[in-house]
């Protein structure tokens, strides 16, 4: 465990004129919960999280959708507040405020004003550690999760990325973070009681803090409010089981959705970022090789993308295109053989593009209080420590088209995921 005692992360010095340097800071409470912050002395604003371990990875199959269902009912109400108390505190307090489930953790956060900080985290306190999850509003609270679930299945598109989802993790890492149906239908408020009680505990549970704000205040009043949190075990995470193969989900449809996925590096691996770079240079702008090569020269596609996924010890890269049922047979074969050529082909012109384009996310992601906070939660989960966004910089331009060839070959590019939906089934070529 961390010294009791707050301390300073050196600056990482090797910034560039256009990244800034920016104050660090990391402190531990006794219960376990990890305190993180940057200083953003140029915005009038701040921004926080809470991720407690709380995530869809610790529910049971036949409650799927619980994480987000809990996520819901604390809200209605906490402390010494109803439900319509914590909105009017809200909204008195100029909070944008923030909730999301993933995998391992429920995160609840705001974007506010910062002379509102230290009220919105004695307000938050009470959301985390005191809601009432009122019974009577558990049928409000279903009828919104059946919401969100029917929305997603209306979507092709976010069918068979979930789908996809599952057969690349299994159903432990992978299944829908929004339930099924049947599974929403049979949570009760013994349920809820249960998973609240025993995954809203300290043990792996970040706040953290990003933009104007006194870094001795914040610990001081989260030590106050949240150093008596009682410590619980540690949540038993599922174990991944990858399913490859081809899976063809028949809807009438005017389109074709396809999504593909393939095992790739999680993001404590040292060689990450050049995957980062590599699948940069497959699809990332209107200049990258699947943008171009896919939709702009062939004309098979409406879009075409892919993107790197992590959780703890495993990750992928996942993709999707859209297109017609004529042409998305070719847009499986040509967008499957961009990405396996990759590796001996990349060349520096690309790669330097690529490189521009994570610089000018970097500088923009300066001006975002909530893009920082919920970055160095996401860096102390996976790394154990922050990353600065010039050591990111600094990483990502020493990536070399040399170094993405051996990655590509270490990766094999063997099996894959691929799901489809649409009037008729395509053919996968080994």
């Amino acid at each position: 465990m961390v010294s009791r005692s707050w301390f300073f992360v050196d600056d990482f010095e090797v910034a560039s004129p256009l990244i800034a340097p920016t104050k660090l800071y990391q402190h531990q409470l006794p219960c376990g919960l990890t305190i993180l912050g940057q200083m953003m002395p140029w915005l009038r604003s701040a921004s926080f999280a809470i991720a407690v371990p709380a995530g869809s990875q610790f529910e049971r199959k036949s409650e799927w959708g619980l994480a987000g269902f809990v996520c819901e009912m604390v809200q209605r109400g906490a402390g010494p507040y109803s439900s319509r108390d914590v909105v009017a505190l809200a909204d008195n307090l100029g909070l944008d405020r923030t909730s999301s489930v993933s995998t391992a953790h429920t995160s609840l956060g705001a974007s506010l004003p910062a002379q509102s900080l230290l009220a919105a985290i004695d307000l938050f306190a009470h959301v985390v550690l005191r809601p009432h999850l009122p019974s009577d509003q558990m049928e409000d609270a279903r009828s919104v999760s059946l919401q969100e679930l029917r929305a997603a299945e209306d979507e092709p598109a976010q069918r068979v990325m979930m789908r996809l989802k599952e057969k690349h993790y299994g159903e432990g890492l992978g299944h829908s973070l929004l339930g099924t149906a049947t599974s929403l239908q049979q949570i009760d408020h013994d349920a809820v009681k249960r998973f609240f009680q025993t995954h809203y505990q300290p043990s792996d549970a970040i706040f953290s803090v990003a933009g104007s704000f006194d870094w001795p205040e914040v610990v001081g009043e989260v030590e106050r409010l949240f150093g008596n949190w009682a410590i619980g075990e540690q949540n038993r995470v599922p174990e991944r089981t990858f399913q490859p193969g081809y899976e063809h989900i028949e809807h009438p449809s005017q389109q074709t959705h396809i999504g593909f996925s393939f095992p790739a590096l999680a993001y404590d691996d040292p060689d990450y970022f050049t995957l980062r770079a590599a699948v940069g240079v497959l699809s990332d702008g209107m200049s990258s090789r699947l943008f171009d090569r896919v939709r702009e020269q062939r004309g098979l596609c409406y879009t075409v993308s892919a993107s790197t996924h992590s959780l703890r010890g495993c990750g992928g890269v996942f993709g999707y295109a859209g297109t017609t049922p004529q042409r998305a047979q070719e847009t499986l074969d040509v967008t499957l053989a961009e990405i396996r050529k990759l590796g001996v082909t990349v060349q520096d012109d690309e790669l330097d593009r690529f490189k521009v384009r994570i610089q000018s996310q970097l500088v923009m992601q300066q001006e975002s209080s909530g893009a920082r906070a919920a970055a160095m939660a996401t860096d102390w989960y996976y790394l154990g420590r922050m990353l600065q966004p010039s050591e990111i910089e600094a990483k990502i331009d020493a990536v070399t088209p040399a170094e993405i060839a051996m990655l590509w070959e270490r990766l094999g590019l063997g099996e894959m995921c691929i799901v489809t939906l649409g009037p008729e089934r395509l053919v996968v070529s080994s």
